[in-house]
Formats: structure tokens, sequence, C-alpha cells
């Protein structure tokens, strides 16, 4: 979601300091339909990092035990940021599945849950309505009235916490299960994870080991 930033910049090119006044965004407002729009686009965007589901089935010599818990527990911790938008994939397909015997009440939560990643989690403009500016908090404030309306009226509650349990319980034994020692790990997640140091780290030419982070 778009945060304060500490300047604000106009049209024509000039900035000056934010103030308590001004704009919470540094860009132009646009339209209600290119907010949705470039939401969409992020969320396609999001949808593209996804891995190979071969990857991510993986053949029966990458899935053994964890030799201890703390292993397991390392273990999770990779496949999650490697394959989390797998795990995002499974979890709301078995919401889905939750639900597939009622086609009305999946119509209507996915409607909502699609209402939630385009107006809330993937946006990152801001909303004008009729001219007028909605903020981040009225937006929540309005998905969670309109979820708890649809989840009342659909009855689909204990559904939808027997879809997404189990859509969590795969996705932890597969990131317990599944050996990360073979997963490719880009600079980002290898510097995260401590296997190499950061380019901005170089040693003192002066001796000693001494280091430093140069200023990025």
């Amino acid at each position: 979601m778009p945060f304060p930033p500490l300047t604000t910049t106009y049209s024509s090119g000039t900035v000056v300091p934010a103030t308590d006044s001004a704009s919470t965004y540094t860009t132009i407002p646009i339209s209600s339909s290119d907010v949705v729009s470039r939401s969409i686009q992020n969320l396609s965007a999001f949808l593209s990092r996804c891995r190979p589901w071969m990857e991510f089935l993986a053949t029966s010599s990458a899935i053994d035990v964890p030799s201890s818990v703390s292993d397991a527990g390392l273990r999770l911790r990779r496949n999650a940021n490697y394959f989390s938008v797998n795990y995002a994939i499974i979890i709301s397909a078995c919401a889905a599945v939750s639900l597939i015997g009622a086609p009305i009440e999946l119509i209507i939560n996915g409607s909502v849950y699609f209402m939630w990643l385009i107006l809330h989690f993937f946006r990152e403009d801001p909303l004008l309505i009729w001219g007028r500016h909605v903020s981040d908090r009225a937006i929540v404030v309005s998905l969670v009235l309109v979820s708890i309306a649809a989840i009342w009226f659909t009855g689909a509650l204990n559904n939808l916490w027997i879809g997404i349990g189990t859509g969590l319980l795969v996705s932890a034994i597969h990131g317990v299960l599944r050996n990360p020692e073979a997963i490719f790990l880009d600079e980002n997640d290898a510097v995260s994870n401590g296997l190499i140091a950061s380019k901005s780290t170089v040693s003192s030419p002066h001796g000693g080991g001494i280091s430093y982070n140069l200023p990025l």
C-alpha cells in the first residue's frame, strides 16, 4: 500500500517538501477504472512469479524428512520465500474447492476476495469516487463489512475455514518435506539467508578484517 512521501511532485515538475495538508501520494490521481486496471496488472505480475509446478512437485530425491526441528523450520522459511506464489494459489484453490458444491456461495465470496486483491493488496494509486479521494482506512472498513455480509448471507464460514486450513496444511507439509538444497536462489534470497555477503559490504583496505557498508 502507498506510504506518505517525503516530497510532493506536481505536474509542473516542482518538488516541495510534504506537509500535513499535502496529498499522501506523489502521483497525479487517475480515474477509478485506471486504478483497477493497474491493480490487475500488479496482480498479473505477482502471478507471473509462480514457480514451475514441475519444480514445485519435484522428484522423490528432493523429498525427505528433516533431520531436526530447526532444520524443518529452516526448510519451511526458505520454501515459503521461494514458492510463496505457489502456496498462495494452493490456499486460494482449496478455499474455492470447499465452496464448489454451492456455486452461488463460490461466486459471491470469490467476488469479495477479488475486491480485496484489487482494491487493497495490489492497489498502489489513490482511489477517487465522484471526484473525492477515498482513504485507505475507508476502503479496508468497507471491505471488512462487505466480507462479513457475504459470509453471513452465504453461511460459508465453516467451509472456508476448512478450505483455507487444508491449503495451509498442504503448504506446510510441502515446505517441511521439500529439500531446498537444490533450489536456485537469486542474489537477494542468498543474502537474506546469509549464504553470501551483500555487495554493499566491502573489506577495509587497511586490513584487520574490518568491513563496512557503503551507502546505496
